[in-house]
């Protein structure tokens, strides 16, 4: 938490002056709600994207603060006023709880089962591990398949290579990203790396540059660079669902431009704002987003990015040890 609250601290310091320091309140009910709810005014980055009126979730919220008479009350109802964003990437820090949204994966279908990828038919029970990569041949040898769970996991040059050059064979490849929540944006960029002839710019950002919900910094580049020495050549499918999310999502955004990739499975869940936090005057911390990130054709990527080819995990196929999304990728691939 401390890690957390000096990024942003460092993060205001290097903002333009007209992002005002914001006025330190007391620590009691009312001083920490008017605290968060001046943070998100300030800071957040979608109020406007979404069509949120801040203002009037101030007055929903704060006519239920003198109810809210003990700190789990108090901070459920925090809670509650921060799902009002509907964004995965905000939440509030307790030492007894953490708030969160979830429903941007959970009102979709999973389309993923880690039962399936572990059976015969796809990786088996003899698949290869390099750092963050499970990998191994598919479709009778003739496609390679990499899952990778998380970009909470760092992946080396020596790592990539190997996985790579045990696929010298096959004639396409399927990395497979569903349900991989996101973690370091490195790590994100490093993988799509491999993938790319040159240097590409594959989206943009925008950072706050005052208190207004638009005050926002004009477009900067976001570049997907080509590694140097390791590069797949050949045809690749990206597999995804809705909890591809946050470094995830970042790492679908750069494969869309990918010169032989396309994207297969269900579209991505979202997470395109780069979070920061900040601290109450209770020691709680919020997340939240706070600079938006888009496509190359400067689209937001907070709700996620659409699949070339959309295709569900059918129920029949689950049953019959099938995952549908892998079969449609190999034929695409084919």
């Amino acid at each position: 938490m401390k890690k957390q609250v000096l990024i942003f601290i460092l993060t205001l310091f290097l903002l333009p002056s007209c992002m005002n320091e914001p006025v330190q309140q007391p620590n009691t009910h009312e001083g920490n709600f008017q605290s968060l709810w001046k943070i998100i005014d300030t800071r957040y980055c979608y109020l406007d994207y979404k069509h949120i009126n801040w203002d009037s979730v101030y007055t929903v919220y704060h006519q239920k603060l003198p109810s809210a008479t003990t700190d789990v009350q108090f901070f459920d109802l925090l809670g509650g006023m921060l799902g009002e964003l509907k964004d995965g990437h905000v939440n509030l820090y307790s030492d007894f709880d953490v708030s969160r949204y979830w429903k941007w994966f959970q009102d979709y279908p999973a389309n993923f089962s880690s039962d399936l990828i572990y059976t015969s038919r796809y990786l088996g029970q003899n698949y290869r591990i390099a750092g963050g990569l499970h990998y191994g041949k598919i479709d009778n040898g003739r496609i390679g398949y990499i899952y990778c769970g998380s970009f909470s996991d760092p992946v080396s040059d020596s790592n990539m290579a190997n996985a790579l050059n045990s696929f010298s064979t096959c004639h396409a490849l399927i990395i497979d990203v569903r349900d991989n929540g996101g973690g370091s944006l490195d790590y994100s960029k490093q993988l799509a790396s491999y993938f790319f002839k040159r240097d590409t710019v594959t989206g943009y950002i925008r950072h706050k540059t005052g208190d207004g919900h638009s005050d926002f910094s004009t477009p900067v580049e976001i570049v997907t660079p080509a590694h140097k020495t390791i590069q797949w050549q050949r045809p690749v499918a990206v597999l995804t669902n809705r909890m591809s999310f946050s470094a995830t999502n970042d790492f679908v955004n750069r494969m869309t431009q990918a010169p032989n990739a396309i994207i297969v499975g269900d579209k991505t869940g979202g997470g395109g704002g780069l979070p920061l936090s900040s601290e109450l005057p209770n020691g709680w911390l919020v997340r939240f987003s706070s600079s938006p990130m888009f496509n190359a054709a400067m689209e937001n990527t907070e709700f996620g990015i659409n699949p070339d080819i959309s295709v569900a995990l059918k129920a029949t196929d689950q049953a019959s040890g099938i995952d549908t999304i892998i079969e449609r990728a190999i034929a695409a691939l084919k």
